[in-house]
């Protein structure tokens, strides 16, 4: 875990925990289909993923997950993976049950916590895709150590993830992503996917757009896209 050297404590990687207040039904959500969903980390030892959606044939994670379109999207896509999401601000997690209640998707499962926590209780090579989309940038140089694209979260996902299995980052904050070229670069246990002249490519067809992203290229902000995988 990523923790601050003087005091010992996980330092905070995420923002605010709540928005504007909750519409009735959302909130009947959070009591109601919530707690069927939620994952609770047991007192020691890792996590069986085998208990949690039983029929799954793959185990997939997105940390932050927003308003929860993408994961959405892959939880429709893939009925016979289990989808895990980890997220804190509540307005995005409603808003994920509405859609996981509206559509039936009965192969997602939601962590509402510090993700590292969920990282840190998964068996090694339990995870056959990963996805980190639009985290918060911190852009002030002294929050900088909050940004979770970092070497604690990265030594985590290459523990987690299976020998070939796909990591996927994107940001469309310009000092971020260089600071996650940075972070993957010269890892031995990553091996790039998709690169073009020196520089990311753009979405793959697989990869469903979220509204943040519309949001950044409306104020003419780009996306950049890694795409790396878990060297066997």
């Amino acid at each position: 875990m990523i923790a601050d050297s003087a005091t010992g404590a996980r330092r905070r990687i995420y923002g605010r925990r709540r928005g504007r207040k909750l519409r009735a039904g959302r909130r009947a959500l959070m009591d109601t289909l919530l707690p069927q969903l939620r994952i609770a980390l047991p007192p020691t030892g890792m996590l069986d993923p085998a208990t949690m959606v039983p029929h799954a044939k793959d185990l997939w994670l997105e940390i932050g997950f927003g308003a929860g379109e993408h994961l959405a999207a892959q939880a429709r896509a893939h009925p016979d993976v289990a989808v895990l999401g980890a997220e804190v601000f509540e307005n995005g997690i409603a808003k994920l049950l509405a859609a996981i209640e509206r559509e039936g998707l009965a192969n997602v499962r939601l962590f509402v916590d510090d993700a590292r926590l969920l990282l840190a209780r998964l068996p090694d090579r339990s995870l056959g895709r990963a996805f980190i989309l639009y985290p918060d940038p911190w852009p002030k140089e002294r929050h900088k150590k909050r940004r979770i694209v970092a070497p604690e979260t990265l030594d985590q996902l290459a523990r987690t993830l299976c020998p070939g299995a796909e990591l996927r980052v994107a940001t469309d904050d310009a000092d971020y992503a260089t600071w996650i070229a940075d972070a993957l670069a010269g890892r031995p246990d990553f091996v790039v996917l998709a690169r073009v002249d020196g520089d990311w490519p753009d979405r793959p067809a697989d990869w469903p757009a979220t509204r943040y992203e519309q949001k950044a290229a409306a104020a003419g902000r780009r996306p950049q896209f890694f795409r790396l995988s878990r060297r066997g």
